[in-house]
Order: C-alpha cells, then structure tokens, then sequence
C-alpha cells in the first residue's frame, strides 16, 4: 500500500510572512521539505499546497507538483482535503507534512505509513517520541517557563491515543510503570478519514486545551501512536525568522538529513 503526502506552505504566516521561501543553508525551506517527503520509500506522491502564486512558482521550479488551494481553508488539514479533492488523490493514506518540518526524519514518516497499512483498525495516525530522563528533565523546565508548550500523549496496549494534553501526562506517583512521550505534530489519514474529520465541529476538550486532534477522539476515532526514534538527529521547524539560524547550527553540526540532499528517492 502507497501513500501520499500533502505539504500545505502558506505565504501569509502571522510571525514569518514568506516563510516557505525561506533559505536555509542553501536550499529553501519548502525544497527541503518537499526532498525529505520524497525519500519516503511508500509515498508514491508528494503534493505541494499553497494559498500564493509565489510559492507556487517556487515549487515549480524545483519540478515539485503543487496545486492553488481554495482561500477558505482555514488551516493545514482543511488544505490537505482540498488538495486531495482537487488533484484526485488516489491513495489510501494521507500524510500532512507541515511545511516548516524542515528537519523531520523520513523514517518518522515511514513509520506512520507501517503502521497504517499493517492494521487497518486506525483511521488516523500520528507520531511521538519516548523522552528519556535527560530529555523529559528539559522539557520539565521548558513548561516551567512556556507551560503552553510541547504536547504529550498518552496510549492503550495497542498504542491507540487515549488523550493529548499540554500538561505532562502521565503524572508520575510510581516511577516504572509508564513512561513519557512527547507528541509530534504530524498526521495520516485514511482518506475517508480526512473527509469525515474536515466535517465535525470543534469540541469542548480540543477548544480548552487547544489541540485540534483531541476532536478526533472526542467523536470516537481510532488515532494510532506511532512510537518513533530520531536517532540521535535534532528536532528542530521555523516559526520565526531567527530560527532559520539556528537550523544552520543543526546542519552544520549533525550534517545533512539526506545524502547530498538529493531530491527523488534515496
């Protein structure tokens, strides 16, 4: 079973305007994202989708596909439907990769798709990461100064998300038991799926916490978690214009994601 992987990349960013023409180390930011979606071994499609002429042209120029999305669209996975309307997407899976997620390891994304196509029990997929003591010490003190930040979630023995909270969960009274995995922001959907998400109303957890994937379980989707490893490779999107430096620093120290950073397949 295939995939398919949609980019939405908006020029009008509140924070970054033209973020996605962004150059980071050479190579624009939306070139790079669109290289790591195309080193993913199952996607047999990789679709650009944009709100701006400028951005579209860029894409063309890398020889990326991409499609002008409706203005309406009021965030990535409403465009990410749109895209799968207007360019007919035939394959089963869809995964939205944000348009920033310059540093997003392809196999995190590989993961995503095994999962999906070894079960066919979840309609939607995402990733997270085990934070190891080290890490989980780091993002304690990140809450303590941004308590808004950073997701975590938590799963059944099937690794079906059971809850997505800005808090730290699970709260820790016997240490061993569980342990603590942070989410990342990226999602799958099986195309029936999408079409059915795109149509509920917000809910009451994912408007208090803010988490729009909370409105999936809260109308009773199966959501899998798929439980990935970085590998020793940094996580690191651009929100704002002093990110992109250190992007760079990452690069530089840990070398280019993909081999040479060429486009097509591995």
């Amino acid at each position: 079973m295939t995939a398919a992987i949609v980019i939405p990349a908006r020029y009008a960013s509140s924070r970054f305007p033209g973020k996605p023409l962004c150059v980071v180390s050479g190579v624009t930011m939306l070139e790079r994202v669109w290289r790591i979606a195309s080193n993913v071994r199952q996607a047999s499609r990789v679709v650009i989708a944009t709100d701006d002429e400028r951005i579209l042209a860029h894409a063309r120029s890398f020889d990326a596909e991409a499609v002008m999305t409706s203005p309406a669209c009021t965030n990535g996975t409403e465009r990410v439907y749109d895209t799968m309307e207007r360019v007919s997407i035939s394959e089963e899976i869809i995964l939205n990769l944000q348009g920033d997620a310059l540093l997003m390891p392809p196999w995190v994304l590989e993961a995503m798709i095994d999962e999906m196509t070894i079960d066919r029990t979840p309609e939607l997929v995402t990733p997270a990461v085990r934070l190891g003591e080290a890490a989980l010490d780091e993002f304690v003190e990140q809450k303590k100064a941004r308590p808004g930040s950073g997701t975590t979630v938590v799963f059944d023995v099937n690794k079906n998300a059971l809850y997505f909270s800005k808090a730290i969960l699970p709260h820790i009274r016997n240490a061993g038991h569980a342990h603590i995995y942070r989410h990342i922001g990226l999602y799958g959907y099986r195309k029936e799926a999408l079409a059915r998400y795109v149509a509920l109303k917000p809910t009451p957890l994912e408007l208090t916490e803010g988490l729009e994937q909370l409105r999936a379980l809260e109308h009773g989707m199966v959501v899998r978690v798929a439980t990935v490893d970085y590998r020793g490779r940094t996580h690191w999107s651009i929100d704002a214009p002093g990110d992109a430096a250190i992007a760079e620093t990452i690069i530089e120290r840990e070398g280019e994601l993909l081999d040479a950073q060429r486009g097509g397949k591995a």
